[in-house]
């Protein structure tokens, strides 16, 4: 650890976790500069024991920054995921409020001040998310209902009538230049009130990677808190920089374990194990429509990725089995 903040308190932490991505840590932190003069703030970066010698690249990139004053590094001695990484974060300082902000994000000008003056101004404001934009200011999907059973019906069938017929329950909702609350909201960057994490506690550790953020919305809004899409604070998202994962579902490559043991444990913490076996039964059902029609149309192209039918399964007898680590991917227990 850098510096020593435990006898200070912040309106506001921004929260960061490098893994292997010291080019974007920095970009990010610059963007961050001008955003957090002025305010009762500090960045904690957590680097998620990357092991490449990226954050001695970070630190010194930004040894001669304004932000430099504000920052607190930690070295994590292990790579615990998302989760883990961000809790370390959050338990480091005490604020008011903290950012979780990826390391593939940049800043645009007055965003850190728009999300704060807005949650300020409405305090049952719990989660409040800005609007994610590529380089060019093309907007992102960000705001979500929750993944359910049905959900993943419409997910693997991929088929209009299916999507028209129960579009209650789509995940992914659109671009919305106002503000509205949602179900859940993209993790890339969000504010957190730390009453919520009193209220409802900090991200489960049990996730290594996808999932956490879902789940943790829907233990704040158990607790009554809302969770709010601010379109006027904008921050460009790089996507994929801080994971894989997308690349792999777009090449329908097989995805990795951590994703389905993510999944196994979000249906059934929120369901119980009879949703999450008719999360997999309606998946099972969607995939056999889109194969059907694949069969039928060469132009049609089923959306899953490989082994996704076998792989849903995974820690299904046991959904809150302690994931496998990627680290040990292929090694005898």
């Amino acid at each position: 650890m850098k510096k020593d903040f435990d006898n200070s308190h912040f309106d506001l932490a921004v929260v960061i976790i490098n893994y292997k991505t010291p080019a974007l840590t920095i970009d990010c932190l610059n963007s961050l500069c001008s955003e957090i003069q002025g305010l009762n703030a500090c960045v904690v970066l957590i680097d998620n024991h990357s092991g490449d010698g990226s954050i001695d690249k970070i630190e010194q990139a930004v040894h001669s920054l304004s932000i430099n004053d504000s920052l607190l590094v930690y070295r994590s001695k292990t790579n615990g995921g998302f989760s883990a990484g961000n809790n370390i974060g959050i338990k480091a300082v005490h604020a008011d409020y903290y950012l979780l902000l990826n390391s593939d994000t940049l800043m645009r000008k007055n965003a850190l001040r728009t999300l704060l003056e807005t949650a300020l101004n409405n305090p049952k404001i719990g989660l409040l998310a800005p609007r994610l934009e590529w380089p060019d200011g093309t907007p992102q999907e960000s705001c979500f209902r929750f993944h359910s059973p049905l959900s993943e019906l419409i997910a693997a069938a991929k088929s209009g009538p299916v999507t028209k017929l129960f579009r209650l329950k789509v995940v992914p909702q659109p671009v919305s230049d106002t503000p509205n609350t949602y179900d859940w909201v993209s993790f890339a960057s969000v504010l957190i009130n730390a009453k919520v994490l009193k209220s409802a506690g900090l991200m489960d550790e049990g996730y290594f990677m996808y999932f956490e953020d879902v789940e943790f919305c829907y233990r704040a809004k158990q607790a009554g808190w809302l969770i709010q899409y601010e379109p006027s604070a904008h921050v460009v998202h790089l996507r994929g920089g801080s994971s894989p994962l997308k690349a792999q579902a777009k090449l329908r490559k097989r995805l990795p374990r951590y994703f389905y043991e993510s999944r196994t444990r979000y249906f059934y913490q929120v369901y119980g194990r009879l949703g999450l076996l008719f999360a997999n039964i309606l998946w099972l059902t969607g995939w056999l429509i889109s194969s059907a029609r694949s069969v039928l149309s060469k132009a049609y192209t089923k959306d899953i990725s490989e082994k996704q039918w076998q792989d849903l399964w995974i820690n299904f007898f046991n959904p809150q089995k302690p994931y496998i680590h990627p680290d040990n991917y292929g090694k005898k227990a």
